[in-house]
């Protein structure tokens, strides 16, 4: 089964469109998915900051600045 992981942080308006989106398509489709906050991980911020929100499936970058629902779905129907 696959599991998609959206990296953003709090008040960033790109976050709250990708969240929106991966809640409809994960909902629909029945794929479990997490958030992180970016901040909360030296890591992550090092990796990712320029380009939050980042989407993952399955552990490996999907999409980011902009989640394409055509496209996650693509990525889940496999």
């Amino acid at each position: 089964m696959h599991r998609i992981t959206l990296i953003g942080k709090p008040g960033c308006h790109l976050c709250e469109d990708a969240r929106e989106i991966i809640a409809r398509v994960a909902g629909e489709l029945g794929v479990p998915w997490s958030e992180v906050n970016i901040e909360t991980s030296d890591e992550l911020r090092e990796r990712y900051w320029e380009m939050i929100p980042v989407t993952l499936v399955d552990g490996v970058q999907h999409d980011f600045w902009r989640v394409s629902e055509d496209r996650l779905r693509a990525a889940l129907a496999d």
